[in-house]
């Protein structure tokens, strides 16, 4: 069975290839490495250099022919989708139109989409959301979320071209860019290893379900097989605020500096956790990994990525 990963050099699609090529299948990553890296890759997989956008990107699913696209590449900064709605919504929505219009004439049989339950459902102040909870996005990068999943019932409907939705909490591990408008332990993790104290917007109360990257590969895997025209959140049920990140992030590195304190960010949730009971009874997926293993191995992966080779 071959796989067909995009933006597959990314954190999380470099994660997901390796979930693949570990249960044996064949594994094709596709990636422009706008933000995706080489060093990510295993070698096993058959890279190509290509934009998902591109005239020329039809045609390379029309020759490879996957089984299965697990479609991980997107624009993913929130404040630019902000700044230029129309290039969050060019490769979003209609660059993976023509992409899935390919997959129909290639033969397809599934794409996987990585969606985003922290942006498409919105603010979530009391229990956490199902996957029937109202869509209620603030950005445009949330509504191109959502709206993509809206064409995918489309293109199942009229053409049988299966998917599975996965909307993800707030994934975090290892490989994750700790620059620009990255998540929140990628940024912690690097700063206190090389010395420097982190800041928390606000008041640090801010809620969100963290989820470790190789339980997110995972669930992919098993969306291979199982969710055929089903939505699932991947998360952990489990609401952790700022401050506790910091803390967890801290104890893994060994540092006992209190953080500083600035002004909040315009348009940041309060509180947005996942209810993931649907994933657990129809995929047979939970996380295996707990928040603290996750902060530990993520630590652990900057601090050899920051300390200086053995000249010897």
């Amino acid at each position: 069975m071959k796989a067909l990963i995009t933006g597959g050099a990314g954190f999380i699609g470099s994660h997901i290839a390796d979930a693949y090529l570990a249960a044996g299948w064949e594994v094709l990553v596709a990636d422009n490495l706008h933000s995706g890296k080489m060093e990510n890759l295993d070698p096993a997989a058959r890279f190509t250099n290509i934009d998902i956008c591109s005239p020329e990107f039809p045609h390379y699913i029309m020759d490879s022919k996957p089984d299965i696209v697990v479609h991980a590449a997107a624009q993913i900064s929130v404040s630019f989708s902000v700044r230029e709605p129309g290039f969050d919504a060019k490769q979003n929505i209609t660059g993976p139109l023509d992409m899935c219009m390919a997959c129909v004439r290639a033969g397809v049989n599934k794409i996987i989409f990585s969606s985003s339950g922290g942006t498409i459902y919105g603010e979530i102040p009391g229990e956490p959301a199902t996957e029937d909870h109202p869509f209620a996005p603030m950005s445009p990068y949330g509504i191109s979320k959502m709206a993509f999943e809206y064409y995918l019932r489309f293109f199942r409907n009229e053409y049988g071209l299966d998917f599975t939705s996965l909307r993800y909490g707030n994934v975090f591990g290892p490989r994750q860019d700790p620059h620009g408008e990255a998540g929140v332990v990628a940024i912690f993790s690097k700063m206190i290893l090389n010395g420097k104290t982190p800041t928390i917007n606000g008041d640090g109360k801010f809620y969100r379900d963290y989820v470790y990257v190789a339980d997110v590969a995972r669930a992919n895997l098993l969306a291979a097989e199982k969710g055929a025209g089903r939505a699932y959140n991947i998360g952990t049920r489990k609401a952790t605020d700022v401050n506790e990140i910091y803390r967890l992030v801290a104890d893994a590195a060994g540092f006992d500096g209190a953080p500083d304190y600035g002004p909040p960010r315009p348009g940041d949730l309060r509180r947005c956790v996942l209810d993931i009971s649907r994933a657990a009874a129809e995929l047979g997926w939970q996380p295996q990994i707990t928040l603290e293993q996750g902060m530990q191995h993520t630590v652990d992966f900057f601090r050899s990525q920051t300390q200086p080779r053995d000249a010897s």
